[in-house]
């Protein structure tokens, strides 16, 4: 059983070499990014001002009382970072400092190699593994761990559980290095917060939950787990793991419901040569949403999730749900009837938000069905490409 002795301690902040990487790289893409939407396409975005007062009001870590979660649909593999472009470069530079968005990308894409790797860790991407391409796929994976740490409290007083390299639970563990492992190589604390994406990856990855810097982050997340290109805009069902982002931190995080139009013709799933060009001349739109009233949306599936916490931890013979579990789920609850019940009614309760935005784009509404998975058997058997529905469809 885990307890205390498996604790690890916490650093207020990377150094200013990992801070000072990490923000040029994210500035750097936000630049080119930019540079394409306004000087290469035409582009419209809505809501702005409102969301750039929400991120403004959240610059300095150490007075945020709550995460930030921006979710939309996916229709491009240039949607992120292509959409955070219409972020004025000035308010990133200044505002951006320590208060980028964190987002997932696959570990088998963005994290191939180790210069690969590195560049997407310095971007605040975290490798996620996909359930079709690895056995470690799901959302009980350890970057899911991360995602429900960075939309909650961190502090350097209250240490946190690190399972992933604890030598007590495993035969060996691991010193990470630079630049073999993703790391900060001038970290002020042993070991250097890192973890494995899965337990047999070739590399460590920099754990961003470890840093007080880092509480209460804001995550960008597109639950539909895969691009979905089709001319009515409609929106495939939201994979469930988007709930654990709303279920389990202690604090709900404020969530922002977007909607994207225009990328899918900028990288369209049936471009042809040369297909790793993106197209220009497209017109582009990005439309925030308003903060959603989170206690009003989710406030009884959360309340109902901690009763079953709570009760699932006095079974296990603690008194009741350990914070220092927080994301880390036992397997009493991963597959508890009631907790998937409650998963899978919150992520159709944010993707009736994102609908909301979508019908705010004078859209007609779908399909009541189409939030339903056994809807989506109508695409056929592939994974990827032109399906049966007449849609376009790549796995990310």
């Amino acid at each position: 059983m885990l307890g205390h002795d498996d604790l690890y301690p916490n650093a207020e902040l990377p150094s200013f070499f990992w801070r000072s990487a990490s923000h040029q790289t994210i500035l750097a893409v936000s630049t080119l990014s930019r540079l394409f939407l306004y000087g290469l396409n035409k582009t419209e975005v809505n809501g702005l001002p409102r969301f750039l007062d929400l991120l403004r009001s959240r610059s300095d870590y150490k007075t945020r009382s709550k995460g930030l979660l921006t979710v939309s649909n996916h229709i491009s593999v240039l949607d992120d970072p292509l959409i955070w472009g219409v972020l004025p470069l000035s308010f990133g530079a200044f505002h951006g400092y320590m208060n980028h968005r964190w987002t997932f990308g696959s570990h088998d894409i963005c994290f191939q190699n180790t210069a690969l790797s590195h560049f997407f860790t310095l971007g605040q991407v975290l490798p996620t593994h996909r359930g079709a391409y690895s056995p470690h796929g799901g959302p009980f994976q350890a970057t899911m761990t991360e995602g429900v740490r960075l939309l909650s409290k961190i502090t350097t007083s209250q240490p946190s559980l690190c399972p992933q390299n604890n030598p007590r639970l495993l035969k060996t563990s691991h010193t990470p290095s630079w630049p073999r492992d993703c790391v900060d190589p001038f970290s002020d604390i042993v070991p250097i917060p890192s973890y494995q994406s899965q337990p047999n990856d070739e590399r460590w990855y920099h754990a961003p939950s470890r840093y007080a810097c880092n509480a209460y982050s804001w995550m960008h997340i597109f639950p539909e787990g895969m691009i979905h290109q089709a001319k009515d805009q409609t929106m495939r069902y939201f994979k469930w793991g988007v709930a654990r982002l709303i279920l389990e931190p202690p604090e709900c995080p404020d969530v922002v419901p977007m909607f994207i139009e225009g990328t899918d013709q900028v990288m369209h799933e049936s471009r042809q040569f040369p297909r790793f060009l993106p197209r220009i001349g497209k017109k582009i739109t990005v439309t925030f949403g308003k903060e959603l009233d989170v206690e009003a949306v989710f406030g009884d599936l959360r309340k109902r999730w901690r009763e079953l916490a709570d009760r699932d931890a006095q079974e296990r013979g603690h008194p009741a749900w350990d914070e220092m579990m927080l994301g880390i789920v036992p397997e009493s609850l991963a597959h508890h009837p009631e907790a998937v019940e409650l998963r899978k009614e919150c992520a159709r309760r944010i993707r009736e938000a994102v609908l909301e935005v979508r019908r705010s784009r004078g859209l007609p509404d779908e399909d009541p069905k189409s939030g339903m998975v056994e809807t989506w058997l109508r695409e056929g058997p592939k994974r990827e490409g032109l399906m049966d529905d007449g849609t376009w469809v790549k796995d990310t």
